[in-house]
């Protein structure tokens, strides 16, 4: 079996990200004089971009919504990292991963500046060939284009032997849409909604372990 190549998602897939997402939501939030979302609250809103989520945090504010998802990107960037951490097994899992010659990118909805930025700080940059992110490329998840635009960079081409490895529902359906096989980590905080995915797992370690057996 050839080695494959593993697109990560970000957010509640190699880091739980929660802490920092709904600061930055409540500090706009509080900009137009409103009061904060508990943390379950935002939690759910999250998972097909700033657009959506500042939509759902915000709906009366629609009319204003380039305005209100500006406000919020700047905040989320001046607190960057400092709610946010990484799930158990996720550095020791990527080390496996990357001892096996897995070629591994992160593909997130996430704004494209910021991801280097988070993993660089949380010391996992070294194990990725690319990231990729919102404003690279012209639909996000649950549209493959991020996993397209990773492998081109990665100078690979994307095979059914893949694998995109997420805790979303979006993830998941860019993994059937690209045709390639599926990690659901069910320790995220994502909903799969039903959708398909080959192998679920509760620590990174595990798909590591899942995926060296299969190559042995």
């Amino acid at each position: 079996m050839d080695t494959p190549t593993l697109f990560f998602d970000l957010d509640g897939t190699l880091i739980d990200s929660r802490g920092d997402i709904a600061n930055s939501v409540n500090l706009t939030r509080a900009d137009y004089g409103l009061p904060p979302l508990p943390l379950e609250d935002v939690t759910k809103m999250v998972g097909n971009g700033a657009r959506q989520l500042m939509l759902r945090a915000m709906p009366d504010y629609e009319d204003r919504l380039d305005e209100i998802v500006a406000n919020n990107k700047r905040q989320y960037a001046e607190h960057l990292v400092e709610r946010t951490f990484m799930y158990p097994g996720v550095p020791e899992g990527l080390a496996e991963l990357k001892a096996l010659g897995c070629r591994m990118a992160v593909t997130s909805n996430k704004t494209s500046a910021h991801i280097p930025r988070i993993l660089e700080t949380l010391g996992i940059l070294k194990y990725f060939d690319v990231t990729v992110g919102g404003g690279d490329v012209p639909e996000l998840k649950p549209a493959p284009d991020l996993l397209y635009l990773a492998a081109q960079r990665m100078g690979v081409e994307v095979r059914p032997t893949d694998w995109v490895i997420g805790d979303h529902y979006t993830d998941l359906q860019v993994g059937r849409r690209a045709g390639v096989k599926v990690c659901h980590c069910a320790y995220g905080f994502g909903q799969p909604r039903g959708e398909h995915f080959d192998v679920e797992v509760q620590d990174l370690r595990d798909f590591a372990a899942y995926l060296r057996e299969r190559l042995a």
